[in-house]
């Protein structure tokens, strides 16, 4: 049994905002640091061995500040990089679904028809998350490992760990919870995904 625990990067302006970050690096600030650290002290007692996550700048920040409380390593995974989300991206949410209410409902019902004007399509990003993941839980049977993992990267990795449904992505990057545990056997999840 493997549990595979799923991170929220701390919160950044842009989340505080709530403006589209997608690939964009924005830095945590004083709030995003102190939830991190919050996080960090409810991680505590669940044998966290390590912590992955990809080179954008709030999740390096976020596993770099868990690992250094935990005691623990942290590991990037250079070519997952976050979803590009084109001419939204620094948008505020409210933006588009005024200016392109279709386009924002369809994200809503069916994000993976959807290609953000100048960026790119979902399934491109899923197939990153799948990628990094399969090679993941090759490598991990057992233990406890952290994924720190933006939105929609972090919906993606949830819904191929866990068979859970994608979910409104409009609202996943402003939810609360900071983490989440997934208990899980690889190999039943590596047979289920090929």
């Amino acid at each position: 049994m493997l549990q595979v625990v799923l991170i929220r990067p701390g919160c950044t302006d842009y989340d505080a905002q709530q403006r589209i970050q997608g690939s964009l690096d924005i830095p945590l600030n004083e709030q995003g640091a102190s939830e991190v650290a919050q996080t960090a002290e409810a991680l505590r007692d669940k044998g966290l061995e390590t912590v992955y996550t990809p080179v954008s700048q709030p999740a390096l920040q976020t596993a770099e500040m868990l690992a250094k409380a935990l005691g623990i390593r942290h590991k990037k995974i250079e070519r997952l990089q976050n979803l590009n989300q084109g001419l939204w991206q620094g948008m505020p949410v409210e933006d588009v679904r005024y200016k392109q209410p279709k386009v924002y409902r369809q994200w809503q019902e069916q994000p993976e028809n959807v290609c953000p004007p100048d960026g790119e399509m979902l399934s491109e990003a899923d197939e990153r998350v799948r990628v990094a993941l399969v090679k993941l839980l090759k490598r991990h049977k057992e233990g406890t490992i952290g994924l720190v993992l933006p939105e929609p990267l972090l919906s993606l990795a949830r819904r191929f760990i866990g068979r859970a449904e994608l979910g409104d992505l409009w609202k996943a990057p402003f939810c609360r919870g900071r983490f989440e545990v997934l208990a899980i056997v690889p190999d039943e999840v590596l047979a289920a995904g090929v």
